[in-house]
């Protein structure tokens, strides 16, 4: 239960009031705040002197009421809206959009410099814990800032500029303050004709699939490959799997994108020794999809591959987005027989939690531990304290990222069975990792039953 003091103001019930209000909050809405900013514009008409609108956003909220349920984010929202209030300069105006945005209207705020020091002020006043009576919680805050005259004229467009700033925090991660600009404008037109350029290879199947091998360390013998996505456009040439895969999940279209590469990667296992396991990897998307698992499943029964032979690589950071989906969605596929691996061990923030949470079958170490083991100390034992763990809770072991001699016999020796890297072999396409096979598998004097 919400304590009334934490609001804002008392909310009006005057209708006209009423139309301008957040009930939430009792904040101004989006239409108190286009009023605001069109009477700046037509003040300042003679003498066009700049001022300025932001939106902020609250960044990965959404946990927070899957996890303390919607009272609690009503409460923090609240919080967050007397905290924003009480900061604010003279003659500003803050404002409540939907969920958990907040807009400000900045009459002194002239360019750049000024809208970055004041976004920054605003990050530390939300940065602070959250009181919710029995715990607290911590949030950060993403900003998107646009100038008036520069960055449009009419409110709408201000509006619009400021969102797409916005945007661009968000894809730089948790905090980021951005001004809009030109260069940004081009910025997120070249994504968004790299959206266009990615949608159409999708449609015409021009995404391809590569495979890297995952070998045990007691023998070098191959156990599986991990699947993963490549793109060579005629126009665009290579495009980095860091670049697309991203960009279709921001997108909305990363289900396509999926689907179509587990089909290409479950077909072409058909062709290697049944005893070997598929690895692909799921966003933090298609875990708060509740349709996932039945969309999974079906194409395995479509490509004719048995579920038995499929691990799933998820990360923390996706399981953590939407926790109770995800577990649903992880029982549904174990209960098939589809494995679960989880990936980038060690790089999360509550990791151990994690694995106490939800069953997991394998744990990958991340690559950042197994590059400086033989240099550095702290990752050679946080690889040692790993293995000691995922020893007692039953768990098998990847190590990821293995590109010398040195750091597979290190692996091997500390009793890690299983590795991944450029050592054993680079992603290659179908038909290389079948050529890879009948060098590095088969027993070509008593050939393997083949799927």
């Amino acid at each position: 239960m919400k304590s009334t003091e934490m609001l804002p103001g008392p909310i009006s019930q005057e209708p006209q009031a009423i139309a301008y209000t957040d009930p939430l909050t009792g904040l101004g809405n989006r239409h108190r705040m286009r009023e605001r900013a069109r009477a700046l514009s037509l003040e300042r008409a003679g003498d066009p002197a700049p001022f300025t609108i932001g939106i902020v956003n609250l960044d990965a909220f959404k946990p927070i009421n899957d996890l303390f349920g919607v009272e609690a984010g009503d409460e923090i929202l609240c919080q967050v809206a007397h905290r924003l209030k009480a900061c604010i300069p003279d003659g500003a105006m803050v404002t409540r959009h939907d969920g958990d945005e907040f807009a400000f209207v900045l009459p002194l705020v002239f360019e750049r410099v000024g809208a970055e020091k004041f976004g920054q002020m605003i990050r530390e006043v939300l940065s602070a814990p959250y009181d919710l009576g029995d715990r607290n919680v911590r949030l950060s805050a993403s900003f998107g800032f646009a100038i008036h005259p520069f960055a449009g004229e009419e409110f709408d467009d201000l509006l619009k500029n400021a969102d797409t700033a916005l945007y661009r925090s968000k894809r730089r991660g948790r905090g980021q303050i951005t001004v809009y600009s030109r260069e940004i404008a081009q910025e997120m037109k070249r994504a968004t004709q790299l959206e266009q350029a990615l949608r159409n290879a999708i449609i015409s199947d021009a995404i391809d699939v590569h495979f890297q091998p995952i070998v045990s360390l007691a023998n070098n013998t191959v156990l599986g490959f991990e699947a993963l996505a490549r793109w060579n456009d005629p126009d665009l040439g290579f495009v980095s799997p860091a670049v697309f895969v991203p960009l279709a999940e921001e997108r909305g279209f990363i289900d396509a994108l999926s689907e179509t590469l587990l089909r290409k990667a479950a077909e072409a296992a058909l062709s290697w020794p049944r005893e070997l396991f598929l690895s692909f990897n799921l966003s933090s998307a298609q875990l708060m999809d509740p349709g996932t698992s039945s969309s999974i499943l079906a194409i395995l029964t479509r490509a004719g591959l048995d579920p038995h032979r499929l691990e799933l690589e998820i990360t923390e950071t996706a399981v953590m987005s939407s926790a109770d989906t995800a577990h649903r969605i992880i029982a549904d596929l174990r209960a098939v027989g589809v494995r679960i691996s989880l990936d980038d061990f060690g790089t999360g923030q509550s990791s151990l939690g994690r694995l106490r949470e939800f069953i997991f079958d394998k744990v990958k170490i991340d690559r950042a531990f197994v590059s400086r083991m033989n240099s550095d100390r702290v990752s050679e034992h946080i690889i040692k304290a790993v293995l000691a763990m995922c020893e007692g809770l039953e768990l098998r072991v990847v190590a990821e990222g293995i590109e010398e001699h040195a750091e597979a016999a290190k692996l091997k020796a500390l009793g890690c069975a299983m590795g991944q890297g450029y050592y054993f072999g680079k992603p290659a396409d179908s038909a290389a990792t079948l050529r890879y096979l009948q060098t590095h598998y088969f027993d070509l004097s008593n050939e393997r039953e083949i799927a």
